[in-house]
This record gives C-alpha cells, structure tokens and sequence, in this order.
C-alpha cells in the first residue's frame, strides 16, 4: 500500500468524478460569487462484528491527504497549477502520511440501485462481508465538504458476523482500489477515535460515538 513511486502533479481538465463550477448570486443586496465542485454522493457503513466483537474499517492511500501534508511541509510546491504540466516531486513525503482509517464506503454512481443494494455492495467488496438490504439500519444522512461540494453522505450500520465473511475483501483491484481491512476492539474503539497518530475521517468518530450511545448499552453485559 506504501511502495508510492515516480510521483508527479499535473492539471486536472476532465475528470469522471469531479466538475468545477462558479455560482454568481446576490445575497441581501451584495454581488457574490462562490467557487464549488459537483462531485457524486456517498454511503457510508459502520460495520461491527458481533463474533469478535469488533468494528471493521478500511485502511487506503488517500492522494488528497498526501497531497495536503506535502504542501503542509512544502508550500511552494502548488505555485504553477495554471501551468500546463507540473514536474516530478522532488524528495517526496512517505506514503505513510496520506494513509487514512476510513468506514466502508462508496460513491452513489449507480441509477439502477438503491442507496442500500450499493451499501451492501461495498461491505462485500471492501471488507469481504455478505449483508442483505435486512442487514442495514439507516443511521443518518449529512452533508459533506459544505464548502466545496456539498454531497450528501448517507450513513447505514450493520452487524456481521465471522460466518458471513466469504472473502478477504480488499476492494476491486481493476478499478485500482488497494484496501486493507482493519478490525478496531470495542473496548479500544474510543481511544482509537480521538488518537490523532491515527488519521481518520470524522465518519469513525462520529459513528463510533453513535454506537456507544445507541447500541453498547444494549449489548449482553459479561
């Protein structure tokens, strides 16, 4: 997941996930304008394993964050982004700092689905797991990246167990996912939440905290 080479940064003109826009308005009398990005919507799954009792995440490489902690460590290094072509990274950053602790998750990029057939979808291919639409109980949705895009994520928990396991999950390696399933204690999980060593999406820690308070207190005490 680390072995990142030959690291290079050029324009983006076309993208199939990404479209760039600029909303002129005016608000209370004033002129204004906002710069923003359609992007696609998103599910999201908390998955907790009842056998091992256990939360199930994914662990990437997440270019953006890279890209972020490059620039964090070396500002200049966006200046000529109305260039045409960008050179080489030079003395790049480890990998390490763009690898994420995420949910499983995925983009709403299929009309013909529900938004709980792709969830179910994502927990198999991600993290090896066979949900049903039964399976899913729908948290809550929100909106995400208010400033830049606007998305709406929607957010499903579900209890697996190791019977349900048909595969080591990992993503689908044709479309270029690289995904390594981790599994987080229960007795450990809020500690995980709030250690920063861990980079992570505010998906873990918000859900993590809905668990504890709508689901732990319910479970069998030992």
């Amino acid at each position: 997941m680390e072995a990142i080479e030959e690291l290079a940064v050029q324009p983006c003109t076309s993208s199939l996930y990404l479209r760039p826009f600029r909303l002129s308005y005016r608000q209370n009398g004033n002129k204004k304008f906002w710069d923003f990005m359609r992007t696609h919507d998103s599910v999201s799954i908390l998955i907790f394993n009842t056998s091992r009792q256990c939360f199930v995440v994914v662990k990437q490489f997440r270019p953006a964050v890279y890209m972020c902690e490059v620039e964090r460590h070396h500002p200049q290094v966006l200046e000529n982004q109305d260039k045409e072509s960008f050179s080489s990274l030079e003395n790049p950053l480890p990998a390490v700092v763009g690898v994420t602790y995420e949910l499983c998750a995925g983009i709403v990029d299929k009309p013909g689905l529900s938004l709980e057939e792709i969830a179910c979808e994502e927990v198999l291919e991600e993290c090896g797991y066979r949900v049903s639409i039964a399976d899913l109980r729908r948290i809550t949705s929100y909106r995400s990246g208010v400033g830049v895009t606007g998305s709406r994520q929607t957010l499903f928990y579900a209890e697996v167990n190791d019977q349900m396991r048909t595969s080591g999950g990992g993503g689908q390696p044709e479309e270029g996912e690289l995904i390594e399933v981790v599994e987080i204690p229960l007795g450990e999980s809020m500690k995980f939440a709030y250690d920063e060593t861990f980079p992570k999406t505010m998906g873990v820690i918000f859900s993590f905290m809905w668990f504890h308070n709508n689901i732990a207190p319910k479970l069998p005490k030992k």
